[in-house]
């Protein structure tokens, strides 16, 4: 099946599309003028999330794990795209858990999710033969290095199937190993995106990600939590740049192989809640609690192929990207103060 359109826009399907990061991607692919069906099961993300994209006719929401077969020409929502026609040109599979605090709580969802889910979606690919960009992760590497040099994307990484986190780590390994099989097997176009860690607005409340709680209780006057100790670094990408770089990964020329996508900027997350003391004008105060499994510290990418192979790196500062989820933090605080806690 063609990879263009048929009729005057594209049908791409967005799994995890209610998540944090996928709604975002939603809402840039539907502002260029595609269809958007989003594909969602709520394990760990929300319907406020895509409210405001459920207007829109070019935008279609499913619930559906993908962990589970499923057939894009049976739903009759999707009539008007007329999917049995012109089928999906592209397709963004971003569908996994993302909870540090629920971490254990969803290991079996997270191993159905790199393997089963992959399976599932990559043949829907090979059906209408759809372009792929595959959200795979920088846990892939490994841990943190001891000589804290930056991740290239020809490292092999370290591999530890005995680790506690081996359904999420491994998954995404060997997610990689589907996409790449797949490719070959089925000459499908399918891109590989290493994601570093994101922050922004929609970011879930209570739920071990710090920085949108860190905001919430310094507007409140309470502690900020540190999940770790002051020795705790990361890299913070504002998620706007993130979907640039996944928008622009789709489009690039085939086989770029795996891409970096991230800062590359490594910061004390302790710095990250003292600026926004700062900048919220409280007078909380910092406390260090004990660490999260799925919040572990991990590496820095080194973005030099994303920069002269997709011509993108990040925009958005660290002080720009916190004032905009302090000033969406303000703006909803009545209905978040109310999310409930894990």
């Amino acid at each position: 099946m063609s990879t263009q359109p048929i009729f005057e826009k594209k049908n791409i399907l967005v799994t995890g599309g209610a998540g944090f990061l996928g709604s975002y991607l939603s809402e840039r692919l539907l502002k260029e003028n595609a269809r958007v069906i989003c594909v969602d099961n709520f394990i760990t993300s929300s319907e406020a999330n895509i409210d405001f994209l459920l207007k829109n006719s070019d935008f279609e929401f499913i619930r559906q794990d993908v962990c589970a077969p499923f057939d894009l020409e049976a739903y009759p929502e999707l009539a008007r795209f007329k999917v049995k026609f012109q089928g999906i040109q592209e397709i963004y599979h971003l569908a996994a858990p993302m909870s540090p605090k629920k971490f254990e709580q969803y290991k079996m969802q997270s191993l159905y999710a790199n393997s089963i889910g992959v399976k599932n979606v990559l043949d829907i690919a090979a059906k209408y033969h759809a372009k792929v960009c595959f959200g795979s992760s920088s846990v892939v590497y490994g841990p943190r290095p001891a000589d804290l040099h930056s991740f290239e994307e020809s490292e092999t990484g370290t591999s530890d199937t005995m680790s506690p986190r081996a359904c999420y780590d491994e998954g995404k390994r060997f997610a990689e190993a589907c996409c790449t099989t797949y490719s070959a097997v089925h000459d499908l176009d399918i891109k590989i995106a290493r994601i570093f860690r994101t922050y922004g607005p929609r970011m879930p409340l209570f739920d071990g990600h710090m920085i949108p709680d860190f905001i919430l209780n310094a507007l409140d006057g309470k502690t900020l939590e540190v999940l770790g100790d002051e020795t705790f670094k990361t890299t913070l990408c504002f998620v706007d740049d993130v979907v640039d770089a996944l928008v622009k990964l789709m489009a690039a020329p085939r086989n770029i192989g795996p891409v970096n996508i991230g800062s590359d900027l490594d910061i004390p997350i302790v710095d990250v809640a003292q600026r926004i003391i700062e900048m919220t004008g409280s007078k909380s105060n910092i406390s260090f609690q004990p660490s999260l499994l799925f919040m572990s510290q991990l590496g820095v990418p080194n973005i030099a192929k994303a920069k002269e192979r997709l011509a993108w790196l990040p925009l958005v500062t660290l002080d720009e990207g916190l004032k905009r989820t302090i000033d969406y933090t303000i703006s909803h605080k009545h209905l978040l103060a109310f999310a409930p806690r894990s």
